[in-house]
């Protein structure tokens, strides 16, 4: 929830590159100590697979770019609903070392554990069991599993196909798994390939 106020107060803020980065990782990160921190371990039970796992949907998240000349410039990519593929930083932000920084240790730190937290924490349970807390991390409902791999696609605007695929990969692991910790793990390997790519490709892109 705090997570979702940032992001309809923040732009409203008008705050410079650094600042507004700076917040961005500090809030979030505040909130999870307050009131998360006893939802979390992180001694993930597979950490080699876990690993694999982030590394090969990396792999899945650029492959069609990659392989497909103008694929994401396809009206199932680039439309009012989905929006467009293109960087919602500025300029000054994409120039600035500290600010990619901030961007980069965002992506690999706080929001693989924020995502996890709801999608595979809460919601994967929830939608199969309003009274989510009865059912052991990891629970597999058909259903959910495939809700919220649909949602997991929708927040990713553009690359929701991409999107789908990482949602189902995730589930998958968290079933397989049964522990967030290890699907927070692939998830920030994931994030961490694709913030190097991004840096040193120039694919600003990929940064919605």
């Amino acid at each position: 929830m705090v997570f979702l106020a940032l992001l309809a107060v923040m732009p409203r803020l008008g705050l410079d590159g650094r600042l507004s980065l700076a917040l961005w990782f500090a809030v979030p990160a505040a909130a999870i100590v307050a009131w998360s921190r006893n939802e979390l371990e992180f001694r993930p039970a597979s950490p080699l697979m876990s690993v694999l796992v982030g590394v090969a949907v990396f792999a899945i998240w650029i492959a069609p770019d990659l392989l497909i000349p103008g694929w994401r410039k396809s009206i199932l990519f680039q439309n009012a609903v989905v929006g467009v593929a293109q960087t919602s930083l500025t300029e000054a932000v994409l120039m600035d070392p500290v600010s990619l920084v901030l961007r980069s240790a965002r992506a690999i730190l706080l929001v693989p554990v924020l995502e996890e937290l709801f999608w595979r924490g809460w919601l994967l349970r929830w939608l199969a069991e309003p009274d989510f807390r009865k059912l052991p991390l990891g629970h597999f409902d058909s259903r959910s599993f495939w809700l919220v791999a649909i949602l997991f696609a929708l927040e990713h605007g553009s690359y929701w196909e991409v999107g789908f695929a990482a949602g189902v990969a995730y589930n998958w692991w968290m079933v397989k798994t049964k522990r967030l910790s290890d699907v927070i793990l692939a998830h920030a390997v994931t994030n961490g390939c694709l913030c190097v790519y991004v840096v040193t490709t120039g694919h600003w892109e990929y940064w919605l």
